[in-house]
């Protein structure tokens, strides 16, 4: 009952002898998403009604086509398989899924007699083409900059474009929703469906989903082309209600093209030295107190070359340093070690040094009173502080 597949020979006879009515499905371009069958009388069909598809008639259903009869506004008949189909009118409908659409029976029951047309109860047969490959190149793009978190760095503005596929996995909704408003139309394009609000909420919701991505994987705007699958995924969460539960539509691939602007490239550019800058250090150089000192002392080394009282001067300078530095960097390493048992004499106290220890270094320094055999003048330390020579 319903439609039945219909077997013919190479022999057969033209379609007007065999069938009462032949409906076929007209040229279309690719972005043709519904069509209305053209129905051809037969030569065997003496008492044609305009409007109604007589029992017995033939139906074709191309490659890439589901087909859908409705009858007095409501779906009669599917079929997602390619091939002919005999129509003869019953009660039950003969659904052919094709495979694909396994929910079809129930969309058709939960539509009911949806398809008024207009408001008007239908009072004729109509078939309808309903494209069921992927339609493409669908494009989209941010009309301004948007403002976005980023985890390395932090709020920056980007713009996005590229281009989507949708499909259809509901004709019933789908043909329901927009042949009920459309009744006079025989041919709807994907620009008719998605050119409008659809459109519009597909490109809104895109910095949503690369916000999103961007939380749940830990990753910066310029990782998010790698992830099209999860990009795919969250598009289809965000649209559920307005493109698949109301039109039957759904997001197959997405090739999203993500960009900072030129504000917000000049942060980046800045950051990103920095951070490499960082990592060349070392993470020992950036956090060690000790790497700190050793890079001070490398610069002191080149300051002391250049030093215009001669080199010895200011290497002796560099050297007063690097004592000072080794006695600080003991002090802080003794911060944290408990006193020696007993009266050693003064402890010092975080941060200093103990006085009782520099006492003997200055009276000695006082009681040995040399001079220089180059300039003659008084020297207390290891070199002359006029001339730099050695005090021997």
């Amino acid at each position: 009952m319903g439609l039945i597949k219909a077997i013919t020979d190479s022999d057969s006879q033209v379609v007007g002898d065999q069938f009462k009515e032949f409906v076929t499905m007209p040229a279309v371009d690719d972005n043709v998403l519904i069509a209305r069958g053209i129905v051809s009388q037969g030569d065997a069909n003496k008492g044609a009604t305009e409007g109604i598809i007589s029992n017995g008639s033939k139906i074709a259903v191309p490659v890439g086509y589901a087909m859908m009869i409705i009858e007095n506004g409501a779906i009669k008949e599917f079929s997602a398989e390619s091939g002919d189909y005999i129509w003869e009118n019953s009660s039950e409908p003969s659904i052919f899924t094709g495979g694909f659409f396994t929910g079809i029976g129930d969309s058709i029951k939960r539509i009911g007699d949806r398809i008024t047309y207009g408001g008007q109860p239908a009072k004729d047969q109509r078939v309808y083409y309903i494209k069921i490959n992927k339609v493409l190149n669908n494009h989209f793009g941010s009309q301004q900059p948007v403002t976005i978190q980023d985890p390395i760095y932090e709020s920056i503005e980007i713009t996005y474009n590229g281009d989507y596929s949708f499909q259809v996995v509901d004709p019933a909704t789908l043909v329901a929703e927009v042949i009920g408003t459309n009744p006079d139309k025989d041919i709807i394009t994907a620009e008719d469906v998605v050119g409008g609000q659809l459109k519009t909420q597909f490109s809104s919701n895109v910095s949503t989903a690369i916000s999103n991505l961007m939380i749940q994987n830990n990753i910066s705007f310029n990782q998010v082309q790698g992830y099209k699958n999860d990009v795919v995924k969250i598009m289809n969460d965000l649209l559920d209600e307005s493109w698949i539960q109301q039109y039957g539509l759904e997001i197959k691939d997405v090739a999203l093209n993500v960009n900072a602007s030129e504000e917000s490239r000049e942060i980046i550019r800045s950051m990103d030295s920095e951070i490499a800058k960082t990592k060349r250090m070392g993470k020992v150089y950036s956090d060690n107190m000790a790497g700190q000192m050793a890079a001070a002392t490398g610069e002191a080394m080149k300051a002391a070359a250049a030093n215009e009282n001669g080199a010895m001067m200011g290497f002796m300078g560099a050297n007063m340093t690097q004592s000072f530095g080794a006695s600080a960097m003991g002090a802080v390493a003794g911060m944290e070690a408990s006193a020696p048992a007993g009266n050693a004499g003064p402890t010092a106290q975080p941060g200093e040094v103990a006085l009782a220890q520099e006492v003997p270094v200055k009276e000695a320094a006082e009681a040995e009173s040399r001079f220089c055999s180059q300039c003659g003048a008084e020297a207390t330390g290891k070199f002359c502080s006029k001339c730099g020579a050695e005090i021997k």
